[in-house]
């Protein structure tokens, strides 16, 4: 009888406690930098035996060498602006009349200025200075 009971006690902490199972696979990475999102680039099939070869000179697939490529190199700078360009000029204009005052005073030559031209010229040197930086006039 007392093996009965001891076989009766294991059934029932056997049926208490389910056998744990081992999930297996890859351990989960860091939430952060799990990716997820997934972006689609079409190329054509020259384009992507270029990737494709690329990719494999670094030992990586063509999507992990688009990303680095993608993530850590330099782009060529965007496009000026119209505005800035206009502004620029403006400013270019500006600066080349102030270098000939400039050499004219460093040669020993009488410069003289009119000081409502200078005050103008300090007001459109800060206009363009704003306008380069996008601000509307307010404090720098």
């Amino acid at each position: 009888m007392n093996i009965t009971k001891n076989a009766q006690t294991m059934n029932n902490v056997m049926e208490q406690t389910p056998p744990t199972k081992s999930k297996g696979g890859r351990p989960k990475g860091d939430p952060d930098s799990v990716k997820t999102i997934t972006i689609g680039v079409r190329v054509s099939p020259s384009e992507f035996e270029t990737l494709e070869g690329k990719a494999k000179n670094m030992g990586m697939f063509p999507a992990q060498w688009l990303r680095e490529a993608a993530l850590t190199r330099r782009l060529p700078s965007p496009p000026v602006p119209a505005v800035n360009v206009e502004q620029y000029a403006e400013l270019a204009r500006l600066a080349a009349n102030l270098n000939q005052l400039a050499k004219h005073a460093n040669a020993g030559r009488m410069v003289s200025v009119n000081d409502d031209l200078l005050r103008s010229t300090t007001a459109e040197v800060q206009r363009l200075r704003q306008a380069l930086l996008g601000s509307s006039g307010g404090e720098e």
